[in-house]
């Protein structure tokens, strides 16, 4: 701890704010705190070099409002000013599930024939407007903070697909289990506690034979979480763990709802 190189206060400030994260569940464990001086900067700009432009191949091109960078022949453009919600494209769980989205695009979207998708937890929204600008319909997203709401439907005008997303305030443990639109592709960047305890009404948003993506999962909890969905008659076709998490997508092959 540092001791004498915080003033009181400050020492109060870090135990707090260790103790909230050791109650969440997380191994705080030993570490030092140092004290440095930083050579003086803009500020007000210098963040920007933390979110440079992300590109999923050759189809999807998402960058913040100032980059230059031009997309390629066929790229769809996704253009997202970093906000107070979740979803920027750096964090490993986003990437994850812009890429899958991506490979669903490319797998299975031929001619007219249009995927649909959901996305619980919509955070910035770039998961709903990415999926909207490869041509999936309808693309619907919910989220139960409204200021991601709000966020999600600012960043959809600005992408200028409004009319093709509709974003909602929900909660998912308050999902329908016999909804009246079922999905092609599911996208859930939740954390596995919520995914375990809502996995029914989850699964029950999907389509027979449709794809799963799930994502915000810690690695020593990934494997809870598979076996959770696998009891509701998903199958595991990939995963991938990086920085911590892991992240997987999932096929149902008859959505049995077993306990």
């Amino acid at each position: 701890f540092p001791g004498k190189f915080l003033p009181r206060k400050a020492r109060k400030d870090v135990r707090e704010g260790l103790k909230q994260i050791q109650n969440c569940g997380l191994n705080i464990a030993p570490a030092r705190i140092s004290i440095s001086k930083v050579r003086p900067e803009n500020w007000a700009e210098s963040w920007k070099r933390h979110f440079p432009p992300i590109e999923m191949g050759d189809s999807l091109l998402i960058k913040p409002e100032w980059s230059r960078k031009r997309a390629s022949k066929g790229q769809a453009v996704v253009i997202l000013e970093p906000g107070l919600s979740f979803g920027t494209g750096q964090h490993p769980t986003t990437s994850f599930c812009l890429r899958q989205i991506v490979r669903c695009r490319n797998a299975f979207h031929y001619g007219n024939n249009s995927l649909s998708l959901l996305d619980l937890g919509a955070g910035s929204g770039i998961l709903a407007i990415a999926a909207a600008k490869l041509g999936f319909q309808p693309v619907r997203a919910i989220d139960c903070d409204p200021d991601a709401v709000r966020i999600s439907r600012a960043n959809a005008r600005r992408n200028r697909v409004s009319n093709k997303v509709q974003f909602a305030r929900g909660d998912v443990s308050k999902l329908p289990t016999n909804p009246a639109k079922r999905f092609d592709v599911v996208c859930a960047n939740l954390t596995s506690n919520l995914l375990i305890a809502d996995r029914k009404k989850i699964a029950a948003q999907l389509k027979p034979g449709a794809v799963l993506i799930l994502a915000g999962i810690l690695k020593a909890g990934f494997a809870e979480v598979q076996k959770a969905f696998e009891h509701c008659g998903f199958r595991l076709l990939r995963a991938k763990s990086e920085k911590g998490w892991r992240s997987g997508i999932f096929h149902s092959n008859e959505l049995s709802r077993r306990d």
